[in-house]
């Protein structure tokens, strides 16, 4: 196995590459397209706005590259923002084109009666806990979040867990064959996340 990370210059890496240094695994940065041929999984741990991000995977040359990736099924974890931009569109960024490889809107949390940004630890419901990616993990699991966007209008087929915050419950992961992608850190989750981190590295 050869794990990449996409490293696009605006998210801080060091807690997720320290989180697969733990797991006993070393990612190499990815910066342009063509790095991507000698990887098997690839990592994208996103922090940042929505469309500053695909500016800068676009000004790099690897939306193109990255969505074919995810296309040809190859193992792919998205983390936050590297979760949202798998959708169409997001609200944080009105007419920026996201990956599009899943379906569905990015939009902002509309409760009035919760805190913004969702911080800190909260629950799953898993759709599909007998899944390998949530091998070893309780029937709830809980993760640490930090986001004031969800995506919307996900297809069903490819919802992973959902969580509730205030009167609102959204998408907190997809999976897609060899696709995994979490609104929440799982470099920030403690053991949960290192699991899941490890379930992913090892399917």
């Amino acid at each position: 196995m050869k794990l990449g990370m996409i490293d696009y210059g605006r998210g801080n890496l060091r807690s997720v590459i320290n989180a697969c240094r733990t797991l006993g695994h070393d990612p190499v940065l990815v910066t342009k397209g063509g790095e991507l041929d000698a990887l098997t999984h690839l990592i994208f741990p996103g922090q940042g706005a929505f469309g500053d991000c695909m500016e800068s995977l676009n000004r790099l040359g690897l939306t193109e590259p990255l969505r074919q990736w995810i296309l040809a099924g190859k193992p792919y974890f998205g983390i936050c923002v590297g979760y949202q931009l798998l959708f169409e569109a997001s609200e944080e960024s009105v007419g920026t084109a996201g990956l599009g490889v899943v379906k569905g809107t990015v939009k902002r949390f509309t409760s009035k009666d919760v805190k913004i940004p969702h911080m800190g630890w909260n629950a799953l419901t898993l759709k599909h806990p007998d899944s390998p990616f949530w091998k070893d993990l309780e029937e709830h699991p809980y993760f640490y979040f930090v986001h004031s966007y969800y995506p919307c209008g996900v297809e069903a087929d490819a919802i992973a867990a959902t969580c509730d915050y205030g009167q609102e419950s959204f998408c907190a992961a997809i999976q897609r064959g060899s696709l995994l992608a979490t609104q929440f850190h799982p470099e920030k989750s403690q053991h949960a996340g290192l699991q899941l981190l490890e379930n992913f590295l090892t399917r």
